[in-house]
């Protein structure tokens, strides 16, 4: 549809000078929207017919001379739109010359995708790839429309055709996170505005994301030392020794666990930073965890790594650390749940229930709540905020010796 650029003195507006306010009429689509030129004009000097001043104006050479100079502005950002065959709105024609015009929902997520990739921002370019898929699909396979497009009645209706889709209620979490956190990204990059931000109204945490309880007790955690596992394969060995690694150092969660280096040691201490977070993270270590790090000694040496998970001669780049870790877990995966038949344990073992486990086991043995969630590195709770700087005090070096 034909863009239409025009000035209107506004009538029904009287300002504190007399004068009637002169205003950028922009018709594109069917709306109409409206800016201030911040000049103003007496009605009676104004010819309403031909929307300009009258030849009897005292400033209407002057003024004239704006209104042209603006509306022409405009008509070349409207000829480059299409010459460009840009998808454009009203707000774009309107915005002024300093700000950068409005993305697609397609060009952005790409732009921030690439960047993630560039910076070896592995995880985050997964999330934000699976994301942008996720709306493509659910837009029929366009993306070349703006974020202003997405309005309540947008959300309402993708989160219905997620749901028919059985996505759970933590994926749909995550997708929508994703989604607002690209909209910010946006409007803090210039490319998309604020004026119509849906998720002030359309709220994410109305999501049900509490996590169904994982944990095992402290007897089954013992028949996982104690299982003979001579006759089974060595990826199954490794998987218990995994696990309760996991378990006996604060729950440190895999993929930190394949990160670990020889200088994150240090005689009764383990010193890393989180992945996901990126938090400084002390963990005492008791004998039975020590005995695990000596088990691998041998491959240290080769690897550069703790554990033989991630080998520093093969995998450089974040993608393939990151594919590794993903193989292996597999395997690990594996071996728990053969750990499990072996020691008749119902609960679905993995990785995340070692985690799990020692908050839970720390929890019902008396130990404060905040210490628990401080050891485990959660950054979610602002609560937890003032602890995280006092791993090495005495009653979090006393409460590990309840886990066994």
């Amino acid at each position: 549809m034909k863009t239409s650029i025009s000035v209107v003195c506004f009538k029904s507006k009287t300002l504190a000078n007399g004068e009637n306010p002169l205003m950028l009429q922009v018709s594109k689509d069917g709306k109409r929207k409206y800016k201030s030129l911040g000049i103003s004009v007496n009605q009676n000097q104004w010819d309403f017919k031909k929307n300009k001043p009258k030849p009897t104006c005292p400033d209407g050479e002057y003024l004239q001379q704006i209104i042209l100079n603006k509306v022409t502005e405009l008509q070349k950002q409207v000829l480059y739109f299409n010459a460009d065959n840009k998808h454009f709105s009203i707000n774009n024609i309107l915005r002024d010359n300093h700000k950068v015009i409005e993305k697609t929902v397609g060009e952005f997520y790409k732009e921030l995708i690439h960047d993630f990739e560039k910076n070896n921002k592995t995880g985050n370019r997964l999330i934000y790839k699976g994301s942008l898929n996720s709306i493509k699909t659910f837009a029929k396979g366009k993306t070349n429309f703006l974020f202003s497009d997405i309005d309540i009645q947008w959300l309402t209706k993708y989160e219905k055709w997620l749901r028919s889709k059985g996505n759970k209620e933590t994926t749909i979490s995550l997708l929508f996170r994703t989604l607002r956190s690209a909209y910010n990204k946006a409007i803090e990059s210039k490319c998309a505005t604020n004026t119509n931000y849906p998720f002030n109204e359309f709220k994410i945490s109305k999501f049900n994301t509490k996590t169904n309880k994982r944990a095992i007790t402290k007897a089954e955690i013992q028949k996982i030392i104690k299982v003979n596992l001579c006759k089974e394969k060595e990826s199954v060995q490794f998987a218990r020794d995994i696990f309760i690694f996991s378990y006996l150092c604060s729950g440190i969660n895999f993929t930190d666990i394949a990160n670990l280096q020889p200088e994150n040691i240090s005689i009764n201490q383990m010193r890393y930073i989180r992945q996901k977070t990126g938090k400084k993270i002390n963990v005492l270590l008791i004998p039975d965890a020590v005995k695990i790090i000596q088990k691998y000694s041998g491959a240290t040496e080769k690897t550069g790594y703790i554990f033989p998970i991630l080998d520093k001669r093969i995998h450089k780049t974040a993608q393939q650390k990151r594919n590794r870790i993903h193989k292996v877990l597999g395997h690990t995966g594996k071996g728990l749940k053969r750990i499990a038949e072996l020691c008749k344990i119902k609960t679905n073992l993995t990785t995340y229930v070692a985690r799990h486990s020692f908050a839970t086991v720390l929890k019902n043995s008396g130990v404060n709540i905040a210490l628990i969630s401080e050891a485990l590195g959660h950054s979610e709770l602002s609560t937890t905020q003032i602890y995280l700087d006092s791993f090495e005090n005495k009653q979090f070096n006393e409460a590990m010796k309840h886990l066994l």
